[in-house]
């Protein structure tokens, strides 16, 4: 079964649980705020994805850090930054028995569930 990385409000992620509802994909939601993430999940996805693509620059919550916190970002403060606040992580991630997904692209899921 597929894990679902995300928060339950965010559009993409909303997408992506719809995609996968409709094309009757089981699923296992994992929220970030509430159940966290681990460390070792994060050193993993930043291995398997680079960090520079885990890290959601785009949103909110990394957009208010102060430019001190923004400055001189390396995999380890990207890291931090994201284990303090999971807001910070891109979102949807899937993991799929080694077909692991960031982000939500219809086609990229169609290749990765054979749909």
């Amino acid at each position: 079964m597929a894990i679902l990385y995300g928060i339950p409000n965010c559009d993409t992620v909303k997408k992506a649980r719809s995609w996968l509802d409709a094309n009757s994909i089981a699923y296992q939601f994992h929220d970030y705020k509430k159940a966290g993430i681990t460390r070792e999940k994060l050193v993993s996805w930043c291995g398997e994805f680079g960090w520079e693509k885990v890290l959601n620059r785009a949103g909110t919550t990394f957009r208010k850090l102060d430019e001190a916190q923004k400055a001189d970002l390396d995999e380890a403060k990207a890291i931090n930054l994201m284990l303090a606040q999971p807001s910070m992580i891109k979102r949807p991630i899937v993991e799929k028995n080694g077909a692991n997904l960031v982000g939500f692209k219809v086609e990229d899921y169609e290749k990765a569930f054979e749909v």
